[in-house]
This record gives structure tokens, C-alpha cells and sequence, in this order.
């Protein structure tokens, strides 16, 4: 137990920096969180859409959705904070919502349905209340314009960090240094360059985003539900809309990077539109009479996942220095959980400082506790990854006939698995936990309960689930590229020309 209080700075206040500062307030701990980027603007979530500069945050202005584990943690940890997000205009969507006709005629409610329910709202509407919550914490100070140049390294092996050095020469001590600067942290770069063997694997996700934000005409409200959904995956071009504050929505495609005269084509505002006004899910959120564009076309490429492993087979790799966020774990945003992985860490570091005052054993602990709860839902999309990597590569060259076990695999996924989840409701419900990271991602697949109900759908076969497929979500290839006038054939021949 500690006996004094303990000087906390924590580099960087995006999403992993207010959720580290939000977990380890309180009395006993002094809190100062330095941010690269001026502070937020007077005003509300207009104001902080609009003008606030984010250089550290290159994603700001990207679509987001922040899954049920995060909002869990709003709820039971912060209570106050989610009634601010709400008068902030942010909404919640709860699991009824995702129902589909079919589910409803058997639906009944579960006490864990209200823990499947999802924050949305635009980052910038999510930050500023984070942000404003977090400066009333005791012990929290936040500090704008704050450029961190490097860490204070005393010599050892393994090193240890004694606080940081700002870009004007000022040395802050410190007794915990948290990195929560980010993907592009140069604290990683620092510690290898000083002898800290720190590990990592690097894979590519394998795509490019794009995202642009549209706003509501007075008066009009958001689409009724359709048979067509506003999300979906042509393949070559995945797709989703996401309800966001105060009558905002945005959309993000994501296209795979072997598709460049797509990516290249879709930077354009008009191609962008045009491209939605082919899915017929989307084109009713952004006809002229219910929606306009709030803003350019956003691009986010670089892609990857990334793991780093700052104690190695339990031997620190240095001191009194923790990552959190994507400085330690970074993943694909298709799957919608790097703030969620951010805010699981922040509470799991929280965990380990609380039990131990050893540096070495907190990092230990800190290590497993990652290892525990995050490696499951990384590993899972990695390997979703990959396949998409394969797939998207293998539509652009010639077709090759499929095993019989790879035709096997796919029909259990597209014809048992999904079409199961849409007739039966306890198997969405199941999913979903393993989704929104309530429990393993993979364990809901391994009950034989589970498997019995989809096995059950999927001998019935095709012709008797037809009701329960869901229409195709939009043009295939050729179509969707002549229509927006890009030539379907200039990827496929340079994919050849590269693998011959």
C-alpha cells in the first residue's frame, strides 16, 4: 500500500490518455495529463466539431461507434459521465433495435440485452465531455500545448523512466509514466534505442477508410429500417452508416488496398456520394431532401495491427513506464474496438498499480492482465484480416476452384452461421456478447447449445431459408466501378503483371 501520494504523467489526451486519467483518480494520486494539442474551444459539440485542431489525433474526424464493453465502463464507473454524453446529444442503441422481423416474433427480454446497447456520437461530442468530466476529477490536471520531446531514462538494465523532458527543456518527475501518445508514440523508438528489448508483431489490416459526415435538413428524421441494411461487405467495398449527435450521421467506406483506382477515385466528393447513391441501404440517409454533406471526404490508410510486449516472458523491459492504447495494442477501426481496448487497458493498469508498488510486478500484472483480456479479440481479428487480404487479392485474378473443405467452411459460415443469427435470437444474443467483448469472442461458437441451433438451420438448407437471406447490399464489381467511372480491369492487370 502506498503512503503518499503518487505523481502520475500521462503523455498524450485522446482517448487512451482521458481514460487512464479517468481510471487512476482519486485522492492518493496526483494526475497531470499532457496533451500535444490545444485544448478544446469554448462552446459545445458544434463548436468541437468544427474547430477544435487534433494533429494527435488523426482519426478525430473518422466514423465511430463505441461498443457496450466502453459503455459499461461509462456506466457502472462514471455514471456522471454518461449523463453528460447524453445532454451532449450523444444516443444509445440498444440491442432491441437490431432485431430483425423474424426475431421479433419470439422475442423476450433478457437482463443482459441492457448491457448490449452502444454509445454513438460523433469523437469530437465524445472527447469534449471526456475531457471536461476528467478536469472536475480530483487529482487530474490537464495541460494543452504540452509537447513531450523525450522520456527521463535513468541507466539500468532494465532502464528506468524518472518522468519527461517537454520540447522548451522542463524535466517533470514523476513516480508513473503512462504512454498514451498514440500509434506514432516516439517513447517506443526511445527505450529500443537505450537497450529495452521490447517485441512486437506488425500485420497489415489490409485496407483504406474513408469517411464523410452529413447533417440532417431540418425536419427530417433518420430512414425507417429496410430490408436492405445500412451496413454491409461487397467484397471489394465494405460500407456502414453511423448515427451520430445533434442530427449528424457519417458514412465510411472502406476499400481493400489492392482496389487503388477505387481508393484513388473515392477521395473525390462527388465519386464518394455516387458510390452511396448505388447501396441501396445507404442511398436514403443522403438523398438531397433529407441530408446534406458537412464535410470533405476523410482518408485513413497505414493500416495495422500491432502488439508490443513491454515484459517479455515476465522480465520488464523497462520501468515505471506503461502503455496504454494504440502505443501498446493497435488494431483494425473496422472492427470498432480500439477506444473500447483503451478504456479496457486504462482499468486494467488501474488494477495492477492498486495491488502492487513494486514497478517490475505492476508491469508483470499489467502484462497478463493485457494478455487475458485483449490477446482473444486480436488474435480473432487478425485472422479475419488475413482472410479478407486473400479474398480481396483472389477477386481480381483469375478464378481458382475452391476445396471441397473451403466450400464446406464457407457454407457452414453464409449459409448456418449467418442465416442462424437471423432467425434465432439467442444466437444473436450470444454473438453479440462475444462482439461487444463481454466474454471471449470464440466461446459462444464452442457451446454445443449453439452449434445444435445452427446446425439445425443450416440442414434445412438454402431453398427453405430463403426467406432469411438478406438482399445483396449493392452492385457487384464491374457494376459499381463502371458506374462511377473507374475501369474495373486497370487493378486486375497490375495484380497479374506483379504475379507473374
Amino acid at each position: 500500500m502506498r503512503d503518499m501520494t503518487e505523481r502520475v504523467l500521462v503523455i498524450g489526451a485522446g482517448m487512451a490518455g482521458l481514460w487512464t486519467a479517468m481510471a487512476l483518480a482519486g485522492p492518493d494520486r496526483e494526475i497531470t495529463v499532457l496533451d500535444r494539442d490545444p485544448p478544446p474551444p469554448e462552446g459545445g459539440a458544434e463548436a468541437a466539431f468544427g474547430d477544435w485542431q487534433r494533429r494527435g489525433v488523426g482519426h478525430i474526424r473518422h466514423s465511430h461507434a463505441f461498443l457496450a464493453r466502453l459503455r459499461t465502463l461509462v456506466r457502472d464507473e462514471h455514471p456522471q459521465l454518461l449523463a453528460d454524453l447524453q445532454a451532449a446529444g450523444c444516443r444509445e442503441l440498444g440491442f432491441e433495435g437490431g432485431l430483425t422481423a423474424r426475431h421479433r416474433e419470439t422475442y423476450k427480454p433478457e437482463p443482459i440485452d441492457a448491457d448490449l446497447a452502444v454509445l454513438t456520437s460523433r469523437r469530437t461530442t465524445l472527447e469534449l465531455a471526456m475531457r471536461r468530466y476528467a478536469e472536475q476529477l480530483p487529482g487530474v490536471t490537464i495541460r494543452g500545448e504540452t509537447f513531450v520531446k523525450a522520456l527521463i531514462l535513468a541507466p539500468g538494465v532494465p532502464p528506468t523512466v524518472k518522468g519527461v523532458m517537454l520540447e522548451d527543456g522542463t524535466e517533470l518527475e514523476a513516480d508513473v509514466v503512462v504512454d498514451a501518445a498514440g500509434r506514432n508514440t516516439p517513447a517506443f523508438e526511445q527505450l529500443t534505442a537505450a537497450g529495452a528489448v521490447i517485441p512486437e508483431t506488425i500485420e497489415p489490416c489490409g485496407v483504406i477508410y474513408f469517411t464523410r459526415h452529413y447533417r440532417l435538413l431540418p425536419g427530417q428524421a433518420e430512414p425507417e429500417r429496410s430490408r436492405f441494411t445500412a451496413t454491409g461487405d461487397l467484397g471489394y467495398l465494405k460500407f456502414g452508416v453511423f448515427p451520430a449527435d445533434n442530427g449528424c450521421f457519417s458514412i465510411t467506406l472502406c476499400v481493400p488496398d489492392v482496389e487503388e483506382e477505387l481508393r484513388k477515385a473515392i477521395v473525390d466528393p462527388e465519386t464518394f456520394d455516387a458510390i452511396c447513391r448505388e447501396l441501396p441501404g445507404l442511398a436514403p440517409w443522403i438523398a438531397p431532401d433529407r441530408a446534406e454533406p458537412i464535410t470533405k471526404v476523410f482518408g485513413m490508410g497505414q493500416l495495422e495491427s500491432r502488439w508490443r510486449d513491454y515484459a517479455p516472458d515476465g522480465r520488464p523491459a523497462v520501468l515505471r513506464l506503461f502503455a496504454v492504447g494504440d502505443g501498446v495494442v493497435r488494431t483494425n477501426p473496422l472492427y470498432g474496438r480500439g477506444c473500447s481496448f483503451a478504456a479496457v487497458s486504462a482499468h486494467l493498469l488501474r488494477d495492477a498499480l492498486n495491488v502492487s508498488a513494486d514497478p517490475a510486478q505492476r508491469l508483470i500484472d499489467y502484462r497478463a492482465a493485457l494478455e487475458r483480456e485483449l490477446r482473444p479479440y486480436y488474435d480473432v481479428m487478425n485472422n479475419l484480416d488475413r482472410g479478407a487480404i486473400r479474398r480481396a487479392r483472389a477477386a481480381l485474378l483469375p478464378p481458382r476452384p475452391p476445396s471441397r473443405r473451403a466450400r464446406l467452411a464457407r457454407s457452414f459460415m453464409e449459409d448456418g452461421v449467418a442465416i442462424a443469427m437471423r432467425e434465432d435470437v439467442v444466437l444473436l444474443r450470444a454473438f453479440m456478447r462475444g462482439f461487444h467483448m463481454l466474454e471471449h469472442p470464440q466461446a459462444w461458437l464452442k457451446r454445443p447449445s449453439n452449434l445444435a441451433r445452427i446446425a439445425k438451420v443450416w440442414a434445412r438448407g438454402k431453398a427453405k431459408n430463403a426467406h432469411l437471406y438478406p438482399p445483396r447490399g449493392g452492385p457487384d464489381r464491374k457494376e459499381m466501378l463502371a458506374a462511377v467511372g473507374v475501369d474495373p480491369a486497370a487493378d486486375a492487370a497490375r495484380l497479374q503483371s506483379l504475379s507473374s
